[in-house]
């Protein structure tokens, strides 16, 4: 269900606005996430390191790349209908249906995932059940420099199963393979990736993303620019990376696993590597996706599954009914933790925002009040 305002970006009840603004609301603040949703719309925007590059001005005051940005204009209740029909009775984790914990059954996945496996578990099945033709995921034999890549069978999506810490423009994959034959379309995505695919889906542009036909989502509280590479080789060498942990608190460490040896970093020496859009990101569990997967704290070989449109519940319990995956209820504990956790990147989002004059975020006001303390 889509409501769509015409003369208007579609989730931000603004005037439209094009690449010029772009710049100026976005990149000139170091707002990009590198999603890539700006990326292969047009022969004016190219990624350079990861990083899209206006390269030359093409004179429109409208378009897709301002339409489809995550960090431009959002009106949230309006984002809440495209997607579940109304507006969210939960600020905390937005639109859900169940939150429970789960972990896959196949141990090929288990042992290749980070945490549980059921972002790897979940499109495996897809994929095998016709859900969906391909999928969107992101791939890196280094973890350092993650890549979109598209996905057709278990052994692609093993090929990337593990958590990538490292910005990957997952979106620049999706607005190649929607101008393809690919019917039936599934993406693994974190918030903001899955924002900009909401947008693209609400956008007055035609897009092609009624393909998009599973969305999963991945818990995201920052992610780390490409120049944490040099930072990590320095510390490695030419030793793979086969994996790379961020533990829950009090630990404080940012684990670096490669083939011969772990190697702890305080996470403070990590964190100036954190994009600088992160700070203002009001989204900490996907909330517009389909499914959302995360880990459980202090339980390893889980994952926290927030199941939220009633396209993702019925996948969800598909999934269960066929044994792939074991679910159970998830703890009070837990789950408390979790609401105040993305409740506090919420609070810390809205206090960002005025040093960095952003404001791209438009709430109820009875949301921003609960927020503002």
């Amino acid at each position: 269900m889509f409501y769509i305002l015409k003369g208007m970006n579609s989730v931000s009840g603004i005037a439209a606005k094009g690449p010029a603004n772009l710049q100026k609301d976005v990149l000139n603040k170091g707002l990009c996430l590198a999603c890539g949703a700006c990326a292969n719309l047009c022969p004016y925007i190219n990624m350079v390191e990861e990083r899209p590059v206006i390269i030359e001005s093409c004179g429109l005051g409208e378009g897709k790349c301002y339409d489809f940005c995550p960090r431009t204009h959002i009106d949230l209740p309006l984002l809440d209908k495209n997607v579940f029909g109304a507006c969210r009775s939960d600020l905390a984790l937005g639109s859900n249906l169940a939150v429970v914990k789960v972990k896959s059954k196949d141990s090929e996945i288990k042992s290749a995932a980070q945490y549980g496996g059921v972002a790897s578990a979940l499109m495996t099945f897809a994929l095998q059940t016709g859900e969906v033709d391909a999928a969107i995921l992101t791939k890196s034999k280094d973890k350092l420099r993650p890549k979109p890549t598209l996905a057709k069978d278990k052994k692609d999506v093993l090929e990337c199963a593990g958590t990538k810490y490292v910005v990957s423009p997952t979106i620049t994959k999706a607005t190649v393979v929607l101008r393809k034959g690919t019917r039936r379309i599934g993406v693994v995505a974190t918030p903001c990736q899955v924002i900009a695919l909401r947008k693209m889906q609400a956008s007055k542009f035609e897009t092609g993303t009624g393909k998009i036909s599973l969305v999963i989502g991945l818990f995201c509280t920052w992610a780390l620019s490409p120049r944490i590479y040099s930072f990590i080789k320095a510390l490695t060498g030419s030793v793979n990376v086969v994996k790379l942990d961020v533990p829950p608190p009090p630990a404080n460490t940012f684990i670096i696993e490669t083939e011969r040896n772990k190697i702890e970093v305080p996470l403070d020496k990590i964190r100036k590597f954190i994009l600088p859009s992160c700070n203002v990101c009001f989204d900490m569990t996907s909330e517009f996706a389909d499914i959302s997967v995360g880990t459980v704290e202090g339980e390893e070989g889980w994952n926290t599954v927030i199941v939220r449109t009633s396209l993702g519940k019925k996948f969800f319990e598909k999934a269960k009914k066929s044994g792939i995956i074991e679910v159970a209820p998830i703890d009070k504990q837990n789950f408390d933790h979790l609401r105040e956790a993305s409740l506090n990147k919420k609070r810390r989002a809205l206090k960002q925002m005025e040093p960095l004059k952003t404001s791209y975020l438009k709430l109820r006001e009875e949301d921003r009040s609960r927020l503002i303390l």
